[in-house]
């Protein structure tokens, strides 16, 4: 039986969402009449965009047939393994594949089966290739933005053309037709082909914002217009979660979209104005802030927000055209009026936060401060309670001066126990940073932290660390769960604070037995806490010395293990001053010699501890270690040789029978510094 058709809203997901905001009546929803405006905004922009015009259905270009679709299948599959011969034998391929790809371009970039090659082919393009599929495509961009497969086909041809502007622009190719022996063939500049796309777009900006599938593609012609990196940990903003990551074996680059920082030319920076005026221009002020809760809208509000502030002037808030000013055009800002209503809507709301955070971030200085002291200066701790609106916190915490910021530390400080017990421990990382970074005392946290995570033995780590009787076990379940990753990150963050908030960690750690600490070398996740711990510059050489020595008798095993080889890694850093145990430990290593041949991991603990040198030239590797490690004066481990890095040696240099080549040079400058003193005695004895 066919379910009930229902329109998408918010009204479900509100009555559902849980708030710990009781003791905040500004929290509250909308009053009746604003919640009908907001659901008829989400009509309008699901019926049709701002600028009035819903395009028609798509196109249909063609299917391929059966022996095209096994053609290009084989192809992607090679294309995929990337196992020619030379770099000559795989351009010839590509030739071939878009030799047999001329005049079907549109038909592979909307097949389900065929799209991912046209992507790889785009990874590996030339220049003149990328252009010809852009002259290609030319005129159908409207539609393919929007179909779920030609859409990755779009984002990856302006990722990876976008540089081709650049290389243009800083050669300075004249527009001319070059030597061709095509004689239709006519040189376009990728600076041109780009300007033909968003004129083609500009008409539909409004409805293509709200697209499923079009969003991703214009954020991505948003980033390259700007010029701006497309960063890693930015990502979210312009490709999906689920988007198919379709790479090339051994790639030397492309695998990864991202861009770095550009020179664009001047006609980007106007076509980027012009987009984001022509984007929302068409928006009346209450559609504009429904867009700011639409999953699929949001988004791009975020970027062009961010993108307006950060590249045309924080005093383009001024401008009555602005988003920032469209979207809080009360001055000032006080409760009872549109912008407040509208903040307070956007804190709770798990959609409309993130597009709070953006404006905090990216606000003049000005607009910051009143938002701040009107809206959340007495309510940080109640905000850093809630599960959506601890971000938004966060994010202000961010921008406090060190007055504020003590101010805020104290609201914060009295709902650390209760942080803890939820596992809401970003803020509190944050708010440590921000302490670091301002000079604010942290003792308050270090209080509130060491009662939250304290057991029978005083503060334990591995609360902290979320630690279970299966972690670590070679062949127990893994724990990759957000809170694990939380409380590492946490930890982390404490022991780069200089202090007793620091000490925290290290003397927790230095207080466990050899099982836990091996258990946490294990863990994919409580590792990267013992790694920091081994290579931080506030990790004393008592704390260094007593976790390492619990790996003794261990060290060959763990250097097996994927997660805790990284930590005998981090113990080559780890014995700076300590050059006797760095010994002990290469000794291990070399009684395990051929287990760690065997395995790829062990493979590479061998190779960063220089191990090949360990065994063919000791006494180099010794000389070097100790060089590195920054301690001469500790002796090694005996050596029946007899060599003078052994402690029979060093007697023997005692005794005036031989020295190692660094005790020669000491002696040497000690000399030189003794016969300088005295030239300087005599030279002054003469002027008198």
């Amino acid at each position: 039986m066919p379910k009930e058709h229902k329109k998408r809203g918010r009204r479900e997901e509100q009555k559902k969402r849980k708030r710990d905001v009781a003791d905040d009546s500004s929290s509250k929803r909308h009053k009746k009449e604003e919640a009908e405006q907001a659901e008829e905004a989400d009509v309008f922009l699901q019926e049709e965009g701002a600028d009035g015009v819903t395009p028609g259905a798509l196109p249909f270009y063609g299917m391929l047939d059966e022996d095209e679709q096994e053609y290009f299948k084989r192809a992607d599959e090679m294309l995929e393994l990337n196992q020619f011969d030379d770099l000559e034998a795989r351009n010839l391929f590509l030739e071939s594949v878009y030799k047999e790809a001329d005049g079907k371009e549109l038909k592979i970039a909307n097949s389900q089966s065929c799209s991912r090659l046209l992507e790889r082919l785009i990874l590996l393009s030339t220049p003149d290739q990328l252009k010809a599929l852009f002259q290609k495509f030319n005129g159908h961009f409207l539609n393919l933005v929007q179909h779920r497969f030609a859409s990755h086909c779009c984002e990856a041809l302006f990722i990876h053309a976008a540089p081709v502007v650049t290389q243009e622009l800083t050669k300075a190719e004249p527009l001319q037709t070059p030597p061709s022996s095509d004689p239709d063939h006519v040189y376009v500049s990728m600076e041109n082909l780009f300007l033909y796309t968003i004129n083609e777009l500009e008409e539909h900006l409004g409805f293509l914002m709200t697209d499923r599938f079009a969003s991703h593609v214009l954020r991505v012609l948003l980033v390259i217009l700007s010029g701006a990196p497309l960063e890693r940990q930015n990502k979210s903003v312009v490709q999906s979660k689920r988007k198919e990551k379709v790479g090339i074996s051994g790639s030397e680059k492309g695998q990864e979209w991202v861009l770095e920082k550009r020179t664009v030319p001047q006609s980007f920076v106007e076509a980027l104005e012009k987009v984001i005026n022509d984007s929302v221009s068409g928006f009346e002020p209450q559609h504009l802030r429904s867009l700011s809760t639409h999953p699929v809208g949001n988004p791009i509000l975020q970027l062009l927000l961010k993108l307006e502030l950060s590249h045309f002037g924080k005093s383009r808030a001024k401008n009555e055209k602005s988003i920032i000013h469209r979207l809080l055009p009360d001055d000032p800002i006080a409760e009872g009026t549109e912008s407040a209503s509208f903040i307070n809507g956007l804190v709770y709301d798990p959609i409309g936060s993130r597009l709070l955070e953006t404006i905090v971030e990216n606000a003049p200085g000005k607009l910051f401060k009143s938002i701040y002291g009107e809206f959340f200066k007495e309510r940080m701790g109640s905000l850093a309670r809630n599960e959506i609106a601890g971000y938004v916190a966060g994010k202000i915490l961010e921008r406090l001066g060190k007055d504020d910021l003590e101010e805020a530390m104290r609201q914060i400080v009295d709902q650390i126990p209760n942080l803890v017990e939820r596992n809401r421990t970003a803020i509190i990382k944050t708010l440590i940073e921000r302490c670091v970074a301002r000079e604010v005392d942290t003792s308050p946290i270090k209080a509130q932290l060491e009662i939250a995570y304290g057991g029978s033995n005083g503060f334990e780590v591995t609360r902290m660390l979320k630690l279970s009787e299966e972690d670590g076990k070679p062949n127990g379940k893994q724990d990759h769960s957000p809170e694990k990753v939380h409380g590492s990150l946490l930890a982390q963050t404490m022991m780069a604070a200089d202090g007793p908030l620091g000490n925290l960690i290290f003397d927790s750690l230095a207080k466990l037995s050899p099982e836990l600490s091996i258990q946490i070398a294990r863990d994919p996740t409580a590792s990267r806490t013992l790694q920091a711990a081994l290579t931080s510059n506030n990790a004393s050489v008592i704390f260094r010395r007593k976790v390492i020595q619990q790996f003794y008798g261990k060290v060959g095993e763990l250097a097996l293990d994927p997660s805790a080889s990284r930590v005998i890694d981090a113990v080559w850093d780890g014995t700076h001053g300590l050059a006797f145990i760095r010994e002990r430990v290469a000794e291990e290593l070399a009684e395990n010699e051929n287990s760690l041949r065997e395995s790829f991991v062990g493979r590479a603990v061998w190779r960063n501890w220089k191990m090949d040198l360990y065994k063919r030239k000791r006494h180099d590797w010794v000389k070097q270690s100790r060089y590195a490690a920054g301690n001469d004066g500790f002796q090694s481990f005996p050596e029946s040789n007899g060599d003078s890095t052994s402690p029979q040696g060093h007697n023997n240099h005692r005794a005036g029978k031989q020295m190692t080549a660094i005790e020669l040079a000491r002696q040497k400058h000690a000399a030189s510094k003794a016969a300088a003193v005295k030239r300087k005695d005599a030279q002054e004895k003469k002027k008198r």
